[in-house]
């Protein structure tokens, strides 16, 4: 198993709070990429959250039931890792021919991890020279606690699935939702169930990896509690109303602003602090995706805030879907940044 780098014939499988998704593509970067076999499976976050051995067990049989529903053969499955499961960096070491800087990583581990190195599975790639100082190169380093990773593979395993790659799921979706041929950085964000997920890419390669905690479901409480409503009534206010100040004589809005204007501070903080390092680079673009990209209005809210252009992410720009998958994916296409990320790894 290794935790970033490309990998053979394989599928996707991205585990969410609400719902799991499945992708299996052919091709490859450099010929293009075609959507051979996906599913999208509902489930329940009591099982998904459920560490005990029956609701590992009930996970496992879930997660066969994608499979199958998708017709996916292969055995071999590369999974995502939650932003909060895993620890990701840049970090600058001195240029060293890329065997010796191997030995360096595999000795000195420890000053780059927040876990002592025997107790996680690491891995890192380089990115190449350091933007302020020539004789430093620049290298993304990726952690796991050994014991959450081994537990995940246990229970895959016991399905009877090989898993061949993990990979922390901010790196999958940069990988999805970076616009082709960009020249200036782009913030991606994820606003999950749970957290808010933010990656800033610069020349295809994530520069900035940051988690933040809360996501959806504060803003459906902070509804509910403000409306005097049900969640279950919260939930669809905020999806069918969003951030229009027109709806509702404005008390949605009023409510998610509140909340929504800390994540901007957050999103100005990181924009400022990569652009203290790349000096001269430009945050040209803000894409969202999960429930960012679904928010009535989020868009034009997070460009008022920020000042820079924002638009909804799509996954899906390098795969080639016909239009009977395109309509089967309709209401739930914007999900998939991550399993799409995760089947877009390659050895070309």
């Amino acid at each position: 198993m290794n935790l970033l780098h490309g990998v053979g014939d394989f599928f996707s499988l991205d585990i969410g709070t609400n719902s799991m998704r499945i992708v299996q593509l052919t091709g490859g970067s450099q010929r293009g990429w075609t959507l051979s076999k996906f599913s999208y499976v509902p489930i329940d976050p009591k099982i998904t959250q459920d560490s005990s051995d029956l609701g590992k067990k009930r996970l496992g049989e879930a997660i066969l039931g994608a499979v199958n529903q998708a017709g996916i053969k292969t055995k071999n499955i590369a999974i995502g890792l939650p932003a909060n499961k895993t620890f990701t960096s840049i970090v600058e070491t001195e240029t060293l021919p890329e065997k010796e800087l191997a030995k360096t990583f595999k000795y000195e581990m420890d000053k780059y991890i927040p876990m002592a190195a025997a107790d996680a599975k690491t891995d890192y790639i380089i990115l190449g020279p350091s933007p302020n100082d020539p004789a430093k190169t620049e290298v993304l380093v990726s952690s796991v606690a050994k014991d959450y990773a081994e537990s995940t593979m246990e229970m895959i395993e016991k399905t009877g699935l090989n898993i061949i790659a993990m990979e922390p799921e901010p790196l999958a979706m940069a990988r999805a939702l970076t616009p082709v041929g960009a020249i200036d950085a782009n913030l991606i964000i994820d606003f999950g169930e749970k957290s808010t997920d933010l990656v800033i890419t610069y020349k295809d390669q994530p520069r900035l990896v940051r988690s933040i905690p809360g996501g959806f479901d504060v803003l459906v409480r902070a509804v509910a509690n403000g409306l005097n409503v049900r969640e279950d009534q919260a939930h669809q206010f905020i999806l069918k109303f969003g951030l229009d100040q027109n709806q509702v004589e404005g008390q949605v809005f009023k409510i998610l602003s509140t909340h929504l204007d800390n994540y901007a501070s957050e999103l100005t903080k990181s924009v400022r602090f990569f652009q203290n390092k790349y000096i001269n680079t430009k945050v040209g673009g803000i894409i969202l995706t999960g429930y960012a990209s679904v928010i009535p209005l989020f868009s034009e809210y997070i460009e008022a805030k920020t000042n820079i252009p924002t638009v909804k992410g799509n996954p899906w720009q390098l795969v080639r879907t016909t239009p009977e998958q395109q309509q089967a994916l309709m209401n739930v296409a914007s999900e998939f940044a991550v399993a799409v990320g995760l089947s877009e790894r390659s050895n070309d």
